[in-house]
């Protein structure tokens, strides 16, 4: 097994346990307590764990967002004026004919709303909500691949998902994130097959785009999908601090924000 894979698993599980202890670690692996230790204090260095005589635990505000993260269907109603806008103003990058990958989410079903008018449109999807939302759709042809069946996003993950996002070569990605780092300089999920799945999007696409509400800056998350190098355009609203904005934008990334009113 190599290294990236055995802490992925690590990650695996201390999403479910919380803890972790290196006897244990070490029996599953099958490799030496210097190995496990080196794994740990990595994981550490990446702020997801705490580091404890003879293991480690997730660290207090990794717990705090894993507790916290609502359902799909209830992220929906959180800032549904400002995912209307930032949905709005990303579909207006797609063109007739594109083919376009939606990640699974609120404000990337907030974009696909506005792709139902199109007269001709592929879009590729891991979202269950997505694919209902633009089976209302004539003019979009929709792909939806398989995978596990997460519960909590309504989404499909894991190796089969990935594979079949491989086979495309679209125009445009839309990723969504749990949290946004400006100090790391990196767009960060809240689970590993999500984030691994996010990685696979953005290779398969040409434009990488990710929308992200202002509730997502300065965050913390459990794992990154990608550095602000590798992304294209941010897409975001005029309630982020402008400040912020242009640390994120001095790393090469396109900002583009659309205004919302405060009610």
């Amino acid at each position: 097994m190599l290294t990236s894979q055995r802490r992925n698993k690590i990650k695996e599980i201390l999403l479910k346990e919380k803890s972790v202890k290196v006897n244990d670690l070490v029996k599953l692996f099958g490799v030496s307590e210097e190995t496990i230790r080196r794994d740990l204090g990595a994981l550490e260095k990446q702020n997801l764990v705490k580091r404890s005589y003879g293991g480690a635990i997730l660290t207090d505000e990794l717990q705090l967002v894993m507790t916290n993260i609502p359902t799909v269907q209830q992220r929906k109603l959180l800032f549904f004026k400002e995912k209307d806008a930032i949905g709005k103003l990303a579909a207006s990058l797609v063109s007739e004919k594109q083919i376009v990958i939606l990640d699974a989410g609120s404000t990337t079903w907030s974009v696909a709303r506005y792709l139902k008018d199109f007269s001709e449109i592929t879009v590729v999807s891991n979202s269950i909500d997505i694919a209902q939302e633009l089976g209302q759709s004539e003019g979009a042809a929709v792909f939806i691949v398989g995978g596990k069946l997460s519960k909590r996003s309504m989404s499909l993950v894991g190796p089969q998902a990935e594979i079949e996002i491989k086979k495309y070569n679209a125009h445009i990605v839309f990723l969504g994130t749990t949290a946004i780092s400006t100090s790391r300089g990196e767009f960060l999920s809240s689970d590993i097959y999500e984030a691994e799945l996010k990685k696979v999007m953005a290779k398969s696409a040409q434009t990488k785009v990710v929308v992200a509400d202002h509730s997502k800056f300065d965050k913390h998350g459990l794992i990154a999908f990608s550095s602000f190098e590798d992304i294209d355009i941010l897409i975001t609203s005029d309630l982020v601090d402008p400040d912020i904005l242009k640390q994120i934008e001095n790393k090469g990334i396109k900002i583009m924000t659309c205004h919302v009113d405060i009610d």
